[in-house]
């Protein structure tokens, strides 16, 4: 397929916006379609608006103006995949309308095209399973907004042919983002499983009067949240432990195991799974690094700090 074949984006609610912007930020034509007349006559203010702050920041390498002369808005979802080498669907989380949806989408749209949900909650599986062009399908769940958290995941279903998945990827670290292959359809998929392990536990802790509400965002704001935005949670162990993550886990896997079961939850770090983990981090990162690595770390968090004293109204 061309390279400057448009990409189609159904529906203009906040995350088909923030995807147009994605797209045409990359320089790709973008066909984008809401069957709301309202909606459409939103859009390309919306679009705007966030291009004009994304401009003030420094975030843009085009004029705003550039950017929404890319998008052309359509009045059906046949002009909007018309040519398109992508379609990204937008809709909201009803399976019912997604099925009804996507099969007019597979009808008409370019065969060679992927067809892409947003969705978080949906898999590809049950939305496509009975489409003639199910192998072309899958989720591409972006963070969200997608122009500012880069981070998006790609869930195939079983019958999802490995040439559109690889093209989806091609495509997403073409246009900025970082694709990340969930290789199961686990519901949640990665994202929101680890989101939602905090979240389950931050409401416990609130439920029990361990803490309140601030002060569990205190921990998160000024804690762990500021190391999460710049590491993972396996490159933050593996750092915080003189020997890395392997000897992290000797000493806090019975700690963290106990934590688990008071919230009925038993899922030990097993000698196999811990291997498996440790291999991969010191794929990335041999242990003959780890003190270059952890001055890395002080770094950008003394970066961090600086820019938040920077900004900071007091």
């Amino acid at each position: 397929m061309s390279a400057n074949q448009p990409i189609a984006i159904i529906g203009a609610g906040s995350i088909g916006l923030a995807w147009s912007i994605v797209f045409a930020r990359a320089k790709f034509p973008v066909q984008l379609c809401d069957p709301s007349a309202e909606q459409r006559d939103h859009a390309k203010a919306a679009i705007n608006e966030r291009l004009q702050r994304l401009s003030h920041y420094g975030l843009l390498d085009e004029a705003p103006d550039a950017l929404l002369a890319r998008v052309t808005l359509c009045d059906s979802e046949e002009k909007a995949v018309a040519n398109a080498r992508h379609v990204q669907e937008n809709a909201p989380e009803d399976l019912a309308l997604k099925k009804d949806l996507m099969a007019r989408l597979d009808a008409l749209a370019d065969p060679q095209a992927a067809i892409a949900s947003s969705t978080s909650t949906i898999p590809a599986s049950q939305w496509a399973v009975n489409l003639p062009g199910k192998h072309r399908c899958l989720n591409v769940h972006p963070g969200n907004p997608p122009y500012l958290l880069p981070v998006v995941e790609l869930i195939p279903a079983p019958f999802t042919e490995h040439h559109i998945t690889d093209a989806v990827r091609d495509l997403m670290i073409a246009v900025g983002q970082k694709p990340v292959l969930v290789a199961k359809e686990v519901e949640g998929f990665v994202f929101n499983r680890l989101q939602g392990a905090v979240l389950r536990e931050a409401y416990c802790l609130v439920r029990d009067g361990v803490a309140t509400v601030e002060d569990i965002d205190t921990v998160m704001r000024e804690g762990l949240g500021l190391r999460w935005s710049f590491m993972g949670p396996f490159e933050t162990v593996d750092l915080n432990t003189n020997g890395g993550i392997e000897r992290h886990a000797a000493r806090l896997g019975p700690a963290y195991r106990r934590m688990g079961n008071e919230r009925g939850q038993d899922d030990p770090w097993t000698p196999d799974l811990v291997a498996k983990v440790v291999a991969q981090r010191r794929a990335r990162m041999p242990l003959e690094k780890w003190a270059e690595c952890g001055l890395w770390r002080d770094e950008m968090l003394m970066k961090l700090k600086a820019m938040r004293a920077r900004d900071s109204p007091v």
